[in-house]
């Protein structure tokens, strides 16, 4: 299959010829997306008929998170019909071999038949997490708001099988991070024990890989069973770190011993030995995976993804930095501080924040979640050496988030910075606001508002604070974001 890039210029191709689009959003690591890839994209039949009445285009989920997060329809491998202005037309996840041709003749018949244009209006095009603010931004959240949000998150809590929530089972590290704080504040035995029985649940169950190490990405079963094999180099430090943690608060040995072996993982496979940082994800593979130690060496290992993502590797940067202290691991500690700056000089242009991942040319630039994790990575390098570029690096970044990012109508922060006009198609015009992230964007100015220098962070901090009270209640465990953020006050 001959993939076009995301572009205006594949856009006027589909305008000019009058065809639909045919979007692919796909994953290194992902099993279904290469059986999708083998199969029904590898039949001439099918290859034929694509370019023959579609425009088709491919786009990688992880480099760009930005155009999956609005053409998601369900998961990976994502199959959507777009028109020529990028709205949707249809879709699913994956298409078997066996039914494509089908799909791809009923959805050209109803384009060429104009019923696609008439039934799709000008639905796309909301923007669902824009919100106006309420109140008094610069005041607290009540006492009573919080204890009911908290009451929330933890009425979430499975007591059965750890974790929160129904099937299927992520790895939820700020629900966890907030019974752990309050535990550490209140000495509350059942923070200790949500946190206690979730992370049993993981570290030893079918989450956690005992051959090699490492946590997958999720479970498909409310008891963690079902595994989706997939590595990711984010999902991997944010639970190295919240089993450091544990294993300070709660006095419980295991935890260091996993946290070690996590660790073991993350060094072995992803980190480059050499020049620092780590590769993104390694690939899912049933075979592999469902073999015991001795059958895997006979075999091929799962594929890694060496893309250096900025976000995924700010967040091992912190997690393999509060590793070497706890440790006393000073080689770690070098090695952490070396993989920030290869990341920073390959990802930061002056003025333009840091781009996704490194590049010499080609990787989007300005996605605020990767300006949050960079900036608070840097405040946490400037902590342990001293350095005060490294703050000068956070302050910089938390600069760019509010000058390119910042809603000056209703508080908050967007997810990126304006798209270049090539990209600006379909759903791509509209920024979101995501809640998680926002909340997050809160702690980090908090932290900037702290350093030297005359900022408006912590103004900035109240009024995204303000912007994302409203959702709060309908987060579900995930509230915790705001509950950590509210802490931050």
């Amino acid at each position: 299959m001959q993939w076009l890039p995301w572009h205006a210029d594949a856009f006027a191709r589909a305008r000019a010829e009058h065809k639909p689009v045919l979007l692919s959003i796909a994953a290194a690591w992902c099993e279904s997306c290469r059986d999708m890839d083998a199969t029904t994209y590898a039949d001439p039949a099918i290859v034929a008929r694509v370019h023959d009445r579609f425009v088709p285009i491919r786009i990688d989920a992880d480099r760009r998170p930005d155009i999956s997060e609005r053409y998601d329809l369900g998961g990976w491998p994502t199959t959507a019909f777009l028109t020529a202005d990028g709205d949707v037309i249809g879709g699913g996840t994956y298409v078997a071999r066996d039914k494509m041709s089908s799909v791809l003749a009923r959805v050209s018949e109803a384009f060429e038949s104009g019923r696609v244009d008439r039934a799709l209006g000008q639905a796309d095009q909301s923007d669902p997490a824009t919100v106006e603010p309420s109140g008094d931004i610069a005041s607290a959240p009540s006492g009573d708001a919080i204890a009911a949000l908290t009451a929330m998150v933890f009425d979430a809590f499975d007591a059965d099988h750890g974790g929160f929530g129904d099937a299927p089972k992520f790895p939820l590290i700020a629900p966890l991070e907030l019974a752990l704080t309050t535990f550490v504040d209140t000495r509350d035995p059942e923070m200790a024990r949500v946190v206690q029985v979730t992370l049993d649940a993981m570290a030893w169950g079918a989450l956690y890989d005992d051959v090699d190490g490492g946590f997958f990405r999720y479970c498909g079963s409310r008891d963690w069973r079902d595994p989706h094999r997939e590595k990711l180099l984010a999902t991997n430090a944010a639970l190295l770190k919240i089993y450091i943690d544990a294993s300070n608060a709660l006095e419980i040995a295991r935890y260091r011993e996993r946290a070690v072996e996590t660790l073991r993982y993350v060094q072995t496979w992803l980190a480059d030995p050499v020049d620092g940082a780590w590769a993104g994800s390694q690939a899912a593979s049933r075979e592999y995976y469902e073999a015991d130690a001795e059958e895997r060496r006979r075999q091929q290992p799962p594929a890694i993804d060496n893309a250096l993502y900025a976000g995924a590797n700010a967040l091992m940067f912190s997690s393999a930095l509060r590793a070497a202290e706890l440790f006393d691991d000073t080689a770690l500690g070098e090695f952490a501080l070396r993989s920030l700056e290869r990341v920073s000089i390959g990802c930061y242009s002056p003025g333009a924040g840091v781009a996704h991942y490194v590049e010499k040319r080609g990787a989007v630039r300005g996605l605020l979640d990767d300006q949050i994790a960079m900036a608070a990575a840097h405040l946490d390098a400037h902590t342990a050496t001293g350095n005060i570029v490294y703050e000068m690096m956070a302050q910089e970044l938390g600069h760019y988030m509010v000058r390119t990012m910042w809603d000056e109508a209703a508080g908050g922060f967007f997810d990126r910075s304006v798209p270049d006009e090539s990209e600006r198609i379909g759903r791509m015009r509209n920024r979101l606001k995501p809640f998680a992230s926002n909340c997050e964007a809160v702690r980090l100015m908090r932290r900037l508002a702290a350093t030297r220098g005359d900022h408006d962070f912590g103004a900035r901090a109240d009024a995204a604070l303000s912007a994302m009270a409203p959702l709060a209640a309908a987060q579900g465990p995930l509230a915790a974001h705001y509950l950590l953020a509210c802490r931050e006050i």
